[in-house]
Parts: C-alpha cells; structure tokens; sequence
C-alpha cells in the first residue's frame, strides 16, 4: 500500500538527487498521481514534505 509517509519520502529523495525542488515532469504518471492521492494539489504536496513554503494568507 502506497502510504503519505512514502509520497513524502518520493519528492524528498527526488529533490536530493537533482539538486532542486522536483517538478511533475521529473515524475512518470503514475508517480504523480499516487503523489496527489496521498498528498493532495503538487504545490502542497511540496509543502507537505518540506520542499516549499507555505503561502501566507493575506488579511
């Protein structure tokens, strides 16, 4: 079963390899959607695993 904790550990290990935040094209289809099944939307899976910083919502 493909867990949060390993779509997690998926973008992280990507990241280290390329040297950047991974793009969805650094992925096969397949990737991406088990990513965003677990994750949610690309850019939050990103935040989720620490590769990007929230947006701030403005008051």
């Amino acid at each position: 079963m493909f867990t949060k904790d390993m779509a997690i550990s998926m973008l992280r290990e990507k990241s280290a390899e390329l040297g950047r935040v991974p793009k969805k094209s650094d992925f096969s289809g397949a990737d991406i959607s088990r990513i965003k099944s677990r994750l949610g939307a690309w850019n939050r899976a990103l935040e989720t695993a620490g590769l990007k910083e929230k947006k701030q919502k403005k008051s």
